[in-house]
């Protein structure tokens, strides 16, 4: 208080100076610059008044800090939340996270291994051995693949400090370096899945119709197998047939990267009509069934291959294409490139697995007491005489063995012994869904089937002319 009282008397003096304007120490001084001396005085007091001393100021920022909690309520650092003016001294500096500066990649060769591709990156053998040493993650990359992406990022040393391993859009494989140590992760993302919808008149075929309405190939050949019980895709197709489909598109950061599954769909072929609607069962496996529970999955395939193209038919009067003479074709020839899949048409056991000079090389498959298939002229075997397989399981490739003009498959149905026409033989129906699964199956599949239904009927609508 003292320098307070001592200055209050300066300013009671310097008052009583401006009242008489004749003093004589003054009388040169302008009136002007005597007034400014008034002012800048008047402005020291007041700074001397309200400006604290160290103590107090020192006293203020910690009464402001303390009661400040660690974590704001949305839970992040109470540090992004000090105002401005608080100073660097009041909150804690973060250290600024070190991330990998430059990151360089290469797409695997054929024939690629790690140590190839970490010597074109400019690495060592020491930098491949760590990473190959990441823990279980690390056996990803004894299996690469070529058109894959290795990415590699090197730290403010130059050192290696992290590696990406890009299987897909969706899956990949990231090892971070960690002390002397690297450890590995794998990271899968998951897209969107938005409902999209098709509607085609077939001229061609299947796969040509298919195509020019916009499927992709993996869209296409779901479609063949989810009617490929009923429909014969190689050989049932005629002009004027149509489908309808219900699926999934997939989209990555709102770009489209690919189809999903049908979820409902309608085919016609030639006059009959067919239905199919997704289940998700409930240990996560999907299936496809009528509206009314039964499954589109028979215990036999319409046909034993991916549909191509016929090259002769079920013919008892046919004239053989070696022999010239009149000879019963007992069975449909299917012409394929040579190498093509062949399945096994259901579950059964193989009786027979060899090679024959008519024939070529053979599979026959025996299904229960009733039934039995079989496949001639196959290029290779992939079966062995009594071994068991399983419905679309591949048993061999198409060939031209044996007594064959070009590459086919020759596929016989027997029951009970005698020769069946494959396309048209009636095949044993599958069990219906269990009683107690109806209820979530109606719940889940009554909306895709009302929206394929109205979408196909906008479709026609926008088609038909007025």
């Amino acid at each position: 208080m003292q320098p307070l009282l001592e200055t209050m008397k300066s300013w009671r003096v310097v008052i009583a100076s401006a009242k008489n304007w004749q003093v004589p120490t003054c009388r040169y001084i302008p009136r002007s610059h005597f007034l400014a001396v008034i002012v800048l005085s008047g402005l020291l007091l007041l700074t001397m008044l309200f400006v604290p001393s160290e103590d107090v100021a020192a006293s203020r920022h910690q009464s402001i800090l303390l009661p400040l909690p660690d974590l704001a309520d949305d839970g992040t650092d109470i540090i992004d939340h000090y105002p401005d003016d608080y100073g660097v001294d009041t909150a804690p500096v973060l250290e600024e996270a070190k991330e990998p500066r430059l990151w360089k990649q290469e797409v695997i060769r054929p024939g690629d291994n790690l140590t190839s591709i970490f010597k074109r990156l400019s690495l060592n053998n020491a930098d491949v051995y760590a990473v190959a040493n990441a823990g279980k993650e690390a056996s990803a990359l004894k299996h690469l693949r070529p058109d894959e992406v290795i990415s590699v990022a090197t730290d403010d040393k130059g050192e290696l400090a992290a590696v990406k391993y890009q299987r897909s859009l969706l899956e990949s494989y990231v090892y971070t370096k960690s002390g002397a140590a690297f450890s590995g992760e794998k990271v899968v993302r998951h897209p969107d899945l938005l409902p999209a919808f098709r509607t085609t008149i077939i001229e061609n075929s299947l796969f040509l119709d298919g195509e020019q309405a916009g499927l992709s190939h993996n869209l296409i050949m779901q479609i063949a197998n989810v009617f490929g019980w009923d429909i014969d895709f190689a050989l049932d197709i005629r002009q004027g047939d149509s489908f309808s489909i219900l699926y999934e598109e997939k989209y990555l950061d709102g770009e489209k990267i690919g189809t999903g599954d049908i979820l409902a769909a309608e085919f016609s072929n030639q006059g009959e009509v067919y239905r199919a609607v997704r289940f998700v069962e409930g240990d996560g496996s999907i299936n496809y069934y009528t509206p009314d529970g039964q499954p589109m999955r028979k215990a036999f395939l319409r046909a034993p291959l991916d549909f191509t193209r016929i090259s002769s038919n079920f013919n008892l009067k046919r004239k053989h294409p070696i022999h010239k003479m009149i000879k019963a074709h007992r069975g449909v020839d299917y012409a394929a490139p040579r190498g093509t899949p062949v399945y096994a048409a259901g579950d059964g056991k193989v009786i027979a697995a060899g090679y024959s000079k008519a024939n070529g090389n053979y599979v026959f498959i025996q299904h229960g007491q009733k039934y039995t298939t079989k496949y001639l002229h196959l290029n290779k075997k992939a079966v062995k005489s009594g071994q068991s397989v399983r419905q679309r399981q591949v048993i061999g490739t198409v060939g031209s063995t044996g007594y064959a003009t070009g590459p086919h498959l020759h596929y016989e149905f027997l029951v009970n012994g005698i020769h069946h026409n494959p396309r048209t033989v009636k095949l044993p129906k599958a069990d219906p869904i269990a009683q107690e699964a109806r209820p979530g199956f109606i719940q889940q599949t009554t909306p895709l089937l009302a929206q394929l239904d109205s979408l196909r009927n906008v479709q026609l609508a926008q088609a038909t002319p007025e």
